[in-house]
């Protein structure tokens, strides 16, 4: 393999730098900010709702725990884990996106979730002291990050050693029906609706690229337990549409 090689990496069904591959992300959801919460409804048909209701239900968190909801985006799992833990916990919402995070800064505080905090931070790079969260959890992000086995480490690191990773992520159905009607939906619906109500085609063609470019249910695992994750697992969501893994340090 070249030397040319070793630096690319997946940018939907395009190869890209890696270096280069960051900053295309950042534009991706720069594009889409403003419209996300809206396109997650109608792309989801709502159920995207659910899918964080389960995985929050798995954090097991308590009152005073301290949280890293890694792209976090506009917030929604952040704002369901306030309350867990409560006034003494504090929940640290983290995007490597400054306009996403905006938004979630404000819906936190109309919604007087005083606990949440904003960081900009890459997954891979976290700024943050080792064993410090009781929990981190990454909703709909793993797949965009470049160097996941990086990210991976570092979320290691950072976790209190009993702490827990959730990882919430689009998959691939293995029933050959869904999956068939899932990729015609990805392909050809979801661009269209980006297009029609966001302005922005382009972004939700990279975006349905990027869930068929994701690692399977086993590869993603193996992946968590090749960082020292153990116990680890993982639920499938709405006939494989969507995959919630979990692991342990």
């Amino acid at each position: 393999m070249s030397k040319n090689e070793n630096k690319d990496t997946n940018f939907g069904f395009k190869k890209v730098n890696k270096d280069k591959k960051p900053k295309m992300v950042k534009g991706v959801f720069d594009s889409v900010a403003e419209n996300y919460d809206l396109m997650n409804d109608l792309m989801s048909f709502g159920i995207h709702r659910l899918w964080k209701r389960g995985t929050i239900e798995l954090t097991n968190l308590r009152e005073g725990d301290t949280v890293l909801d890694v792209a976090g985006g506009t917030g929604d799992l952040s704002i369901l884990m306030s309350d867990l833990v409560g006034e003494t916990g504090e929940i640290i919402l983290s995007d490597i996106n400054e306009r996403m995070l905006k938004l979630g800064k404000a819906r936190s505080l109309d919604k007087n979730k005083l606990n949440i905090r904003t960081t900009v931070a890459d997954a891979e790079n976290l700024p943050f002291c080792d064993e410090k969260f009781n929990c981190i959890t990454i909703g709909f992000g793993i797949r965009n990050v470049t160097d996941k086995d990086k990210a991976l480490k570092d979320f290691y690191r950072c976790l209190k050693p009993g702490g827990r990773l959730l990882v919430l992520e689009f998959s691939k159905p293995d029933l050959p029906v869904i999956s068939d009607l899932y990729d015609f939906y990805s392909f050809k619906i979801l661009p269209k609706l980006g297009k029609f109500f966001a302005q922005d085609e382009e972004s939700y063609q990279y975006l349905a690229e990027s869930i068929r470019m994701h690692p399977s249910q086993e590869e993603f695992k193996k992946m968590l337990e090749s960082v020292n994750f153990k116990n680890v697992s993982y639920d499938i969501m709405s006939a494989g549409i969507v995959t919630l893994h979990l692991a342990h340090k």
